[in-house]
Order: C-alpha cells, then sequence, then structure tokens
C-alpha cells in the first residue's frame, strides 16, 4: 500500500479538531499539521533486509480501516509522588507551554518517518512528567487501556540536574478485541546528573499493531536506563535508543519479549556515543513459540569524538518450536579507536542434554521445559531494578508457559 492511499482518509479537519480539544498553542498545531503535510513525502521506518526480503512488512498494514483519530478512548491512570509534575497532556499544555515549546520534537523528528508523523499529527493523549532540579521522585506509574481501534499516546520526559524518576508504564487492551493501532512515541530528555529509569511492559490484545519510538538524549553525568517488555500485539515495531551527548554519560537498555502463535516482533536497540567516557549495555533475552518470528536489531554508534568508550550489547533467542523464527542483526559503528565494546547474539532451542538431566532427575519434561524458560530470562530479570515490573513479567512468563501446556 503506497503511503499516499494511507494519507487518503485523514484531514486537516480532523488534526484541527484533535488540537482544539485540548486547547494546544498555535506552534503546535502548525507542528502537527506540518506532519500531516509531511506523510506523502516519508517512508515507512526502516526495517532490516537482505536481498529478496524484508525481514518485517509494515507496507500491508491496512491504515485505512485501523486509524479512526477522533474516536480515540481510553482508561488512563497517571500517578506520581507530589514533588514531581506528573500531567495529562491537556494539563501540561496549560502549564507547562515554554518548557513543551523547548522539548517537543527535540529527541524524536515528528518528521523522522512515516508512523512518527502520523503519531505527531494525531496524537489526542499523553503525559508529562517534570522533575525538578534536585528532587527523587520514585513510582511514577503511567497505564494505558487502550478501548478504541486507534489510539496514538505521546510521553514527555524532562528531569533537571541531579533529579532522578523511575517510570513504570503498561499498555493493554480493555473492552474493544477487534484489530486495533497503537502508537507510542516517548521522548526523555535527561539533564546533567540526572537519572531516569523508565519500564514499559506491552500487554495489548494479540489482534492489535503496535508501533512505537522511545529515545532519550543523556547529559554530562546522566543515566538513562530503559526496561521493555513485548507480550502481546500480532504485530509489534518498536525502538529503544539513547543519544550519549553529554560527557561520562551512560545508559543501559534491557528487553524481554515472548512471542507464540502467530505474533511478529520487530525490535531494535540504539545507543549513540557522541561524548566522552560514555557507556552502554544493551541485553535483550526473547523467546519463540508456535510460529511466532522475532527481527532484532542491535546498533552501537561510536562517533569520533566519544574517546574512552565502552560499549556492550548481547541478544539471546530461545525457539520453542522447529516453526518458529527469530534472527538478530548486531552492529558495531566504530569512528574513534579509543573503544572498548562487543556484541553478540545467539539463537537456538532448549539444550536436550539440560532437558534430559532433568527428567532423569525425576522432573516431569513440562515442569522440567518450563522451568529452563524461566531460567533462561533470569539474566534480564535480575538486570530489572523496578520491583513491580519484574514481578509482573516472572508472572506473565509463567502464565504463557503455564497456556501452552
Amino acid at each position: 500500500m503506497s503511503t499516499t492511499q494511507v494519507h487518503a482518509n485523514l484531514t486537516e479537519e480532523q488534526v484541527r479538531e484533535i488540537s482544539a480539544d485540548l486547547d494546544e498553542p498555535e506552534w503546535l498545531l502548525e507542528t502537527r499539521l506540518e506532519a500531516l503535510d509531511a506523510l506523502e513525502d516519508l517512508e515507512m521506518p526502516d526495517v532490516i533486509r537482505t536481498p529478496g526480503r524484508s525481514w518485517t512488512n509494515l507496507h500491508d498494514l491496512d491504515f485505512e480501516s485501523l486509524v479512526d483519530p477522533l474516536n480515540a478512548a481510553e482508561d488512563k491512570d497517571q500517578v506520581g509522588p507530589d514533588e514531581a509534575d506528573v500531567l495529562s497532556w491537556a494539563e501540561a499544555v496549560q502549564e507547562h507551554e515554554e518548557l513543551i515549546r523547548e522539548h517537543f520534537g527535540s529527541v524524536v523528528d515528528p518528521q523522522e518517518n512515516y508512523l512518527t508523523a502520523l503519531s505527531t499529527a494525531l496524537f489526542s493523549t499523553g503525559t508529562v512528567v517534570y522533575v525538578p532540579e534536585g528532587v527523587d521522585a520514585e513510582d511514577v506509574t503511567i497505564r494505558t487501556e487502550q478501548n478504541s481501534r486507534s489510539l496514538f499516546n505521546y510521553t514527555l520526559v524532562v528531569t533537571e540536574e541531579s533529579s532522578s524518576v523511575t517510570i513504570l508504564e503498561r499498555q493493554s487492551t480493555g473492552e474493544e478485541r477487534d484489530e486495533q493501532y497503537y502508537s507510542g512515541i516517548v521522548e526523555v530528555v535527561a539533564g546533567e546528573n540526572s537519572s531516569v529509569q523508565y519500564g514499559s511492559l506491552q500487554n495489548l490484545s494479540e489482534e492489535a499493531y503496535n508501533f512505537t519510538l522511545k529515545r532519550g538524549d543523556a547529559d554530562t553525568y546522566a543515566t538513562i536506563d530503559w526496561i521493555e517488555a513485548n507480550l502481546g500485539t500480532q504485530l509489534t515495531k518498536t525502538e529503544v535508543s539513547t543519544e550519549l551527548n553529554g560527557d561520562s554519560s551512560e545508559t543501559q537498555i534491557v528487553g524481554a519479549f515472548y512471542g507464540h502463535n502467530d505474533q511478529h516482533f520487530d525490535l531494535d536497540a540504539k545507543v549513540w556515543h557522541r561524548a566522552e567516557h560514555t557507556t552502554a549495555d544493551l541485553v535483550t533475552r526473547g523467546v519463540t513459540d508456535d510460529v511466532a518470528r522475532s527481527v532484532y536489531e542491535g546498533v552501537q554508534d561510536v562517533g569520533s569524538e566519544a574517546w574512552d568508550t565502552s560499549s556492550y550489547q548481547r541478544e539471546n533467542t530461545l525457539m520453542l518450536s522447529d516453526e518458529s523464527e527469530a534472527d538478530a542483526s548486531p552492529k558495531l559503528i566504530i569512528n574513534n579507536h579509543d573503544t572498548e565494546a562487543s556484541h553478540s547474539a545467539t539463537v537456538g532451542q532448549i539444550d536436550q542434554e539440560d532437558l534430559l538431566y532433568m527428567t532423569s532427575r525425576g522432573i516431569d519434561p513440562r515442569s522440567a521445559r518450563n522451568m529452563l524458560v524461566e531460567g533462561f530470562f533470569v539474566p534480564v530479570l535480575e538486570e530489572i531494578a523496578v520491583d513491580e515490573l519484574r514481578d509482573d513479567l516472572e508472572e506473565l512468563i509463567a502464565a504463557r508457559l503455564r497456556q501452552r501446556d
């Protein structure tokens, strides 16, 4: 399907109505309208291609039927400590217009690709988290339950100097069970010596399509840690990335996924080392079962000014069935010799010797397999500092294994 065709049922009037409902300033409406105008010239997000094959096909998505921008419905909780502002988009536009004007679209270009522009033009819900200087904000929770055909969500996190925040975001599906489209853009601006931990648990209906892009900009001595778990949807295309723009900034990107039935996960983890003494650690573990498919691309990009870089990446996928597929493409792009970096990716099945050992000790084959799968996720679970997210993910993995039996 060509992009102009997708664009056909979207109108300027719809965008104006969304913006007016949120009581947005003129400059924000203009940003939306520019994104709408750009749609027909923009490409879909990059996917890995090998000769004769795109690993993920985004062009067959029937946006005409999935996108219904004026009928967004959700159930949302946005809570956090009193010292920080955790605001709905409409509240934030009134209370923090200058902050939004400075940072909106500063980390993720609204016109980066077709789907970011679509999201910028049409988002009708969102959250702004603002943490003032020196404040430690624990337990910020953003829960979104989608109850409509399509939902476009935008999140902005800004931390001032020497502050910190821990955010747990969840996406799930409410009553609506037919095909849906969920789109989420997250921009994190981490000020000097601040720390952001952003955990996300995506458990949308398996009828849903999901596009999310989470990206952070880390200032001097800042830390941005991402945790992303994907269990739901029939198709997920997601990128989690950090730009290490300040000296001695750090990032960790932890990913976990479990695909079954005919689910398809296309997952990108990226880090750009742009300053001196920066550190990155990317670790992802996932399972594919039935005829599910996973595609992983990890990129560590070390710039010419990034002296004394440390960058590590590892991705492991466990296939529980012969019919499932898993592909991994780790990449190192190094433009500064003063770099310590490594990357690895493995795809394999449960070790039959391990299984045989456990069954020979009296454990039934089903329990042995489930224990090995749960054990496979332990290196990722151990990296999750948000207890609630770790507990939820463990329980969802166990529930999916029980469902398999």
